[in-house]
């Protein structure tokens, strides 16, 4: 059985922001990270089961002080390795040790204001720190000095941004000379974006996901752009892991979920882990997770799934049936959402 195309490895909970729709609950819980020498350990596990890339994700992975080091093993093994970020911590010290070990940097942006943005995100500020360390990234990539990296923007989608898109291309991607790509893709009902209200009143609707889905949404959008900039979307449907999109191919079964501490998660948007890298070799742990998707019970609770509020109602069915007791803890102890949360952050 061939590996996962692709690895999204968690390095840390730890995070400065507090984000409305974080699927890791980052920020709010244990950190989860390991000792160094534990990392390399996990590290060497992914890089056996032969990805084309592996992503560095959080919580705030710029936290962590050997990054630079884990990008460097999988570098050096030939697989592609990005960074998600949310940019808050990156200045001209830690872009120089990212610079050559990193194939391409993610910078989320949810909004093409301050006020929108910094509100989704939870953080006062968080807009400015994004935008300047988009800026660092675009001045690197000109210095022609410095090992190139690719860049980027991705934007979480929810219902208060949704129409922040074409304003996105406009204003936003249009300061950056040298931005590679701006992607928007729908919140999926995970993490904090499927605790009480949230599905209600901040995913997206049935109609604005058909919107994202469709061909004319992303031509639009691409005419407001330079030729040169890559302008993707996506519904988030494929991670839903209904059975009638896995027989199709179009569910992103070919991607493993790594939490903080090794363990594996079950299928990347749900909770519950199928065992420990640090513990069992990486392959059967990449066995246990195809056993999931196409589990009775996995099937049974998707299979009548057509719309939003009823993935939003299998999904928590799936966390509840699979995590463990202290992930059921951690949903019941999750705040409420209402439209008045909508207001502006000012932590």
């Amino acid at each position: 059985m061939n590996g996962p195309r692709e690895v999204n490895w968690d390095v840390t909970y730890a995070c400065p922001l507090r984000c409305t729709h974080c699927y890791s609950e980052s920020g709010r819980r244990p950190s989860r990270r390991l000792k160094p020498e534990d990392r390399k350990r996990v590290a060497k596990a992914l890089i056996s089961l032969k990805p084309k890339a592996i992503q560095l994700s959080g919580g705030e992975p710029l936290l962590m002080e050997d990054l630079p080091v884990l990008a460097g093993m999988f570098r050096d093994a030939g697989i592609e390795v990005g960074l998600f970020t949310s940019g808050w911590l990156l200045d001209r010290a830690r872009l120089d040790g990212l610079l050559g070990v990193f194939s391409s940097v993610h910078v989320s942006v949810d909004g093409a204001t301050a006020a929108v943005h910094d509100r989704i995100r939870g953080r006062a500020g968080s807009f400015d720190r994004a935008m300047r360390a988009l800026e660092l990234l675009d001045e690197a990539a000109g210095s022609g000095t410095r090992p190139p990296v690719a860049f980027g923007i991705d934007c979480t989608l929810v219902r208060s941004n949704f129409d922040d898109m074409e304003a996105m291309c406009r204003d936003v991607a249009g300061r950056f000379a040298r931005l590679g790509y701006l992607s928007f893709g729908a919140a999926v009902p995970g993490g904090l974006a499927n605790r009480e209200g949230y599905a209600r009143h901040e995913l997206l609707t049935d109609a604005q996901l058909d919107a994202l889905a469709r061909p004319e949404l992303g031509a639009r959008l691409r005419e407001l752009v330079p030729p040169s900039l890559s302008v993707q979307t996506f519904d988030g449907r494929a991670l839903q892991m209904h059975p009638e999109l896995v027989a199709r191919g179009y569910a992103l079964t070919n991607l493993m979920q790594v939490e903080p501490d090794g363990r594996v998660r079950g299928m990347a948007m749900y909770e519950g882990t199928v065992g420990s890298l640090l513990d069992e070799p990486a392959d059967v742990l990449w066995s246990r997770t195809r056993d999931r998707v196409t589990s009775d019970f996995v099937v049974r609770t998707l299979a009548p799934v057509r719309t939003m509020a009823e993935w939003a109602e299998a999904a928590r069915r799936i966390d509840l049936h699979f995590g463990s007791a202290a992930d059921r803890a951690r949903i019941a102890a999750r705040p409420s959402f209402s439209p008045e949360d909508t207001s502006p952050a000012g932590r």
